[in-house]
């Protein structure tokens, strides 16, 4: 390869204009708006896909967010649009199938509206896409995908493969992120090495009605083949029969419901989740996946840092995913605009560790809090079996212990990475005025 060019062509390249780099985007053009960005992403940015003309899908595909999310989403100006159709999750109720321990969590017990929001992610995309859409400083690449990347000397950035209709080319940024999510074919390329931990489980997602409107409340139900989780979905201000499911299912055991009709899909749903929503009347589309968790233990190199599902993937029934995932991408900005205001290279080892270290206290907790879950409610021993249903029971009666589980499971246990642009702002500056010595 020949010489890097003085002038870098952008300052953060993001390889995936999904969820996570679109967000990612928004924050780095709220927050650092003098960084020249570039998204590549493999599918075609779809300007046509407005607003006004969306229209809820039965079997669209969901994600739960967390409160502390709503207000990274409010502090990045797009919540008002993205609440249009976010279906508020003011209860959750946790138990264990055929055992008499339960806790409930309310958002009013905690001051606060809900405790976390369900949004359809094809209206949590049209909603960031019409928001970066607005923001001049963003180059949208696509549809176009980064084959490899290699880190230029002395700091000076990296040099990245791109291609575009086929054709090769070359783009140079300080920072490359890789964004690409759980099946990432760039972190593997580059030889980022993957930690693996299989369930021996599938996921199956479905959208399903009942004949119970669900009261705005998230189930959390584990049995003795895997946990399940039932999320409300439909109209924010009325409450419906319309849920988003996750199903843990064993290899024979899904294999057994695809084979079945959609009765036989319902009487066995309803056999496994018990009445607590009333009966189960329609299943929509399955789509399902295996189990891991998969953790890249050096997320970050001179010139790059992976984000998102790239750099970690949790079991999905305590829905912190893409959660862990919002507040990293925060971290990761804050980073950014301290080293913009002081002169250092953003993709250096200084910059992109100080973000490693302030992400990898709140990824090891949340992988913690979720990973025990499984453990802990996955076990079929009668002694574990009566010592969850204490531990169950405890956090329904302590408040102390009830505060703590529902700050883990809104997302508001860590740091604070939604500050307003003022503060941003005075915080630049004070960076700025200690650089030259105020």
């Amino acid at each position: 390869m020949v010489d890097t060019p003085c002038r870098l062509d952008c300052d953060v390249l993001i390889a995936g204009g999904g969820m996570a780099g679109a967000s990612l985007a928004l924050a780095l053009a709220r927050y650092a708006p003098a960084l020249r960005v570039t998204v590549v992403e493999s599918f075609p940015l779809r300007p046509d896909a407005a607003a006004d003309s969306y229209q809820p899908s039965y079997d669209a595909r969901s994600t739960a967010l967390a409160w502390g999310s709503r207000q990274i989403f409010e502090a990045l100006g797009v919540w008002p649009q993205l609440s249009r159709h976010a279906t508020p999750i003011a209860h959750i109720h946790v138990s264990d199938r055929g055992r008499f321990g339960a806790t409930r969590l309310h958002a009013l017990d905690h001051q606060q509206p809900a405790l976390g929001y369900v949004v359809d992610n094809r209206w949590l995309g049209i909603t960031l896409t019409q928001a970066l859409l607005a923001c001049p400083q963003i180059n949208w690449c696509a549809p176009a995908r980064v084959e490899g990347a290699e880190a230029l000397p002395d700091n000076r950035g990296v040099r990245v493969a791109l291609v575009a209709d086929e054709q090769a080319s070359q783009l140079t940024a300080q920072c490359l992120v890789i964004a690409d999510g759980g099946r990432s074919g760039l972190r593997e390329a580059l030889g980022f090495r993957v930690d693996e931990q299989g369930y021996d489980q599938f996921a199956v997602i479905a959208n399903v009605s009942t004949d119970k409107p669900h009261d705005f409340t998230a189930f959390e139900r584990f049995t003795d083949r895997g946990p399940m989780a039932l999320l409300p979905r439909g109209n924010p201000q009325r409450a419906s029969g319309e849920a988003a499911l996750v199903w843990t299912l064993a290899a024979d055991e899904l294999e057994a419901l695809l084979a079945k009709a959609e009765p036989e899909r319902l009487a066995t749903l309803q056999e496994r989740f018990g009445w607590r929503q009333g009966r189960f009347t329609r299943v929509g589309e399955l789509a399902h996946y295996p189990l891991t968790l998969t953790t890249v233990a050096q997320p970050v190199r001179p010139g790059m840092v992976l984000v998102g599902n790239a750099a970690h993937t949790l079991h999905p029934v305590a829905g912190q995913g893409f959660n862990l995932a919002l507040r990293g991408l925060m971290a990761l900005t804050a980073c950014f605009v301290q080293a913009q205001a002081t002169g250092r290279p953003l993709g250096s080892l200084a910059v992109l560790g100080q973000y490693q270290q302030a992400h990898e206290q709140d990824m090891r907790q949340t992988i913690s809090f979720s990973d025990s879950l499984i453990q802990i409610f996955g076990h079929g021993s009668p002694a574990l079996a009566a010592l969850r249903d204490l531990g169950l029971l405890g956090l329904d009666l302590v408040p102390e212990a009830r505060r703590l589980f529902a700050r883990q499971a809104m997302g508001t246990g860590g740091r604070d990475y939604t500050m307003s642009a003022q503060q941003w702002g005075a915080k630049v500056t004070d960076a700025e005025g200690r650089k030259h010595g105020h």
